[in-house]
């Protein structure tokens, strides 16, 4: 009688630690799913991270063109746009008492900066049109191309980053 009973208690211990070894991963199947994670975070992480910077710009343009929008409707409330002295600021707050203002013309309680933390550029009269807005892009200085690229406001963004003439 003891001898089956130190076979049952030898099964039930077997039992235990055979369903103890099934229960969890082995270091070979952790690694095996560690690089698949890697090589598809390789192949998919440098596609994703180019679109960034594209995005970046399209909001730069859409907030230079909010800003235009602004601006026009500061003209046909005053009758003129800001002056480059007065700059975006002035579409927030009457610069000086302005006949006629009836502001504040951007949602915002302050002037945005561009998507890179950079102030943008307002120049009025502008070298291209009553006024020009400009952002620098990613590095902060004109010129450039890529996440580099500037933002301008007598440009529009027609299909996948080709930029063409208004």
């Amino acid at each position: 009688m003891q001898r089956v009973e130190d076979i049952q208690a030898w099964q039930k211990a077997r039992a235990r630690t055979s369903r103890r070894n099934q229960a969890g991963f082995t270091l070979i199947e952790l690694l095996v799913v560690i690089i698949i994670i890697g090589l598809l975070a390789a192949l998919v992480g440098p596609k994703l991270f180019g679109r960034v910077g594209k995005g970046k710009q399209a909001a730069a343009q859409a907030q230079v063109e909010l800003f235009g929008a602004a601006l026009d409707n500061f003209r046909l409330d005053v009758g003129r746009y800001p002056t480059s002295g007065e700059g975006l600021k002035s579409l927030l707050v009457n610069p000086g008492g302005i006949e006629n203002w009836d502001g504040p013309y951007l949602k915002k309680q302050e002037v945005p900066v561009d998507p890179w933390n950079h102030a943008y550029i307002y120049k009025s009269p502008g070298e291209h049109g009553d006024y020009d807005i400009i952002s620098y892009g990613a590095d902060g200085v004109t010129g450039g191309d890529g996440e580099n690229q500037d933002i301008v406001s007598w440009m529009g963004i027609k299909r996948a980053g080709e930029r063409v003439e208004q």
